[in-house]
């Protein structure tokens, strides 16, 4: 997987973009679904095996997961920008998935799942995988995954924030 600071900025970036006058709730929520997929490594305490449609990467990273997700947030919080809020959700949930389908570990992602269980990498696999664990992310492993990700999705993120601004400075 890549690590929570590279799934978190990409979804601020996909939040900042999608609208000039973002809410900072919005943005939580972003942040928050780019991150959410991880939550099935709570799987392993209770023996759920990797490979296992709940286990990691598999159905909380899929396109049904995040529809159902974005559904839900967008109708608890989306108030008079449903719209806005349903693409900036979907959006954040869905690059989870693309982003760990980049990374150079683990055993790819269950973008289809549950109408197929088969686990997905693209061909480039660019991201140094983040370890799990806090502990273990505090080390030489953890210093590779955050050097690759300022390349690969930072300065991306950077420059993409960076046109957006100058855009609207001249609107």
């Amino acid at each position: 997987m890549a690590s929570l600071f590279g799934h978190g900025m990409l979804a601020f970036t996909i939040g900042k973009v999608a609208s000039k006058k973002v809410s900072k709730s919005l943005i939580f929520l972003a942040v928050l679904s780019a991150i959410i997929p991880d939550a099935d490594v709570l799987g392993f305490m209770f023996g759920v095996p990797y490979e296992s449609p709940w286990g990691h990467r598999g159905f909380t990273h899929s396109i049904v997961f995040a529809v159902i997700w974005t559904l839900f947030l967008t109708l608890a919080f989306g108030k008079k920008q449903k719209p806005l809020y349903a693409i900036v959700i979907l959006l954040s949930t869905l690059s989870h998935g693309l982003l760990d389908a980049l990374t150079t570990g683990g055993k790819g992602v269950g973008f289809f799942i549950p109408f197929n269980n088969h686990r997905y990498f693209f061909p480039w696999k660019v991201i140094k995988v983040s370890p799990i664990g806090v502990e273990r992310f505090f080390s030489e492993w953890g210093a590779k995954v955050i050097m690759s990700e300022l390349l690969y999705i930072f300065a991306p993120c950077f420059i993409v924030l960076m046109f957006n601004w100058l855009k609207s400075k001249r609107a």
